[in-house]
């Protein structure tokens, strides 16, 4: 009799992958929404905001598609699993969006 695999390559990875493109895609938005709306308000220092979220959603989608791959090769082979470094990347780029956009506010209240 032969043993039964553990690894189902189902839709879970699936449903991992999209998740970490719709993240991608928020981070994208959200750079646009900056490049739209802050450099009436904070100037040419605005641009810099904009296009680095945008180069931050480029290598996040990099590094994500690079942890399924490696999660799926890792499930398939029963080796360990990637670190969390990409999720407190993204914690990390959550944070400073959400800082940007309070100084936004705040400055748009007090002026």
């Amino acid at each position: 009799m032969t043993e039964p695999e553990l690894f189902d390559s189902g839709l879970q990875p699936e449903r991992t992958d999209l998740a970490w493109r719709r993240s991608t895609l928020a981070v994208a938005v959200g750079a646009l929404i900056a490049l739209r709306l802050l450099p009436p308000v904070l100037g040419p220092g605005a641009l810099m905001i904009g296009f680095g979220g945008l180069m931050g959603a480029g290598l996040l989608w990099l590094l994500a598609r690079r942890r399924a791959h490696r999660t799926q090769q890792a499930l398939r082979h029963q080796t360990s699993l990637p670190g969390g470094g990409l999720l407190l990347g993204l914690a990390t780029l959550t944070a400073g969006g959400a800082a940007v956009g309070l100084a936004y506010v705040t400055i748009n209240r007090i002026g």
